[in-house]
């Protein structure tokens, strides 16, 4: 009997089953990278640009038209989404089972998650001063978001995404409170950068 016909030893047994579990895994989990970096972007440059517009007093520091800056930041918003909805139709393979589900549910959420704060955006946002109505509309999207990433999070145990959404609630919360201009530096910073930064770790790290 040759080498390659001997019976395999228990340690050897146990290394192949974890490297083969190892390949399965990371061919049936979605790529995070592109979805972090998207969001990452979208945040980072869309409330970015809103806090050119209303500045930390009240005075705008670049003159930018709002209706183009509300257009900007939930148009990359918009495209993020699509990137987040490719993400996750990497979960659809021939295994089917709870996982799927749970993908095609949490992507449903994203979707009646922004339908229902759109909604109230419009009915209370015409009632209010200009500076409160972006505000309004910047912190409801924010806190589905936030959200979602927490329930993300706790759905596949996966912690980075969680805290993320939890660091977001808070500097929303506490940007909400402070004024447009804070928040939207809070969300451009904190919530574009830390996604951004969460990406290009990942990416380094591989991605698990």
């Amino acid at each position: 009997m040759d080498d390659d016909e001997r019976a395999l030893s228990p340690e050897e047994m146990l290394r192949l089953i974890e490297q083969q579990g190892s390949v399965a895994a990371h061919r049936l989990t979605p790529d995070p990278v592109p979805h972090y970096l998207a969001w990452g972007v979208a945040w980072f440059v869309g409330f970015g640009a809103l806090f050119l517009h209303h500045g930390l007093s009240g005075t705008p520091y670049v003159p930018i038209p709002f209706p183009v800056v509300l257009t900007l930041l939930f148009g990359l918003m918009a495209l993020a989404m699509l990137v987040s909805a490719l993400t996750m139709w990497q979960l659809r393979s021939p295994v089917r089972g709870a996982s799927q589900t749970r993908g095609m549910m949490y992507g449903f959420a994203w979707s009646f998650g922004f339908l229902s704060m759109w909604a109230i955006a419009i009915r209370f946002g015409t009632q209010l001063p200009p500076a409160e109505n972006s505000l309004l509309w910047a912190s409801l999207s924010m806190m589905v978001v936030a959200i979602l990433y927490m329930a993300g999070g706790a759905l596949w145990l996966v912690r980075p995404m969680f805290v993320l959404g939890a660091g977001m609630a808070v500097l929303n919360a506490v940007g909400t409170a402070a004024g447009p201009g804070w928040h939207a530096l809070l969300m451009s910073v904190g919530a574009g950068g830390g996604s951004i930064v969460g990406g290009l770790l990942l990416r380094r790290r591989g991605h698990g």
